[in-house]
């Protein structure tokens, strides 16, 4: 369940009832919805190990925490550059609001390295301005890749494709930003 919250992030989140399972915090973090010129959006395929041996892999978009002194779009930037290796962009809009998502009860204690229960994210639409090649899974300091695997998907694949506790998050962020979407599309 997505829940929408001030952009100050100082009042409690509309619907959110109180919904802290273990008592594990909210992490702080942004998403990028990152487009190309036919207006399709980046989505990265990773194996975590909370998943079972039988399940799809898990398709998401780029996202990440937000450091101590960090602002949002700097996280954004970085985690995008950690992620894809993408960093020729222009940033188009960020949401109005912060969105918050919960983990489904099997996952508290072991998604989100176990120490969160859900993510409050501020989400950023942004064109790639590069070509393909400059995507690059592997982190600039050598550490474990966040994705296996990479493509183009059409809006509504991104939230086909996403796990079953994020995808209403990834439907307000898209309709937040169909604008955006139609017009990558047109240009």
């Amino acid at each position: 369940m997505a829940v929408f919250e001030q952009p100050s992030g100082d009042q409690p989140a509309v619907g959110a009832k109180n919904r802290q399972p273990r008592n594990l915090p909210i992490r702080r973090g942004v998403g990028i919805v990152l487009l190309n010129r036919l207006g399709q959006v980046w989505i990265g395929q990773r194996r975590p190990k909370w998943l079972p041996r039988d399940a799809p892999p898990v398709w998401q978009m780029p996202q990440g925490g937000v450091r101590a002194n960090e602002k949002p779009i700097e996280a954004a930037l970085r985690e995008l550059a950690e992620e894809t290796g993408v960093t020729s962009v222009e940033v188009l809009a960020k949401s109005r609001s912060w969105i918050t998502w919960y983990l489904p009860e099997e996952l508290i204690g072991i998604a989100l390295k176990g120490r969160y229960s859900g993510q409050r994210q501020r989400w950023f639409a942004m064109r790639f301005l590069g070509e393909d090649g400059e995507i690059n899974l592997r982190p600039p300091d050598g550490g474990k890749p966040e994705f296996d695997a990479w493509r183009w998907a059409e809006p509504h694949e991104v939230i086909e494709l996403a796990p079953s506790f994020r995808r209403s998050s990834y439907e307000a962020v898209l309709e937040e930003f169909a604008e955006l979407l139609r017009g990558a599309r047109e240009r």
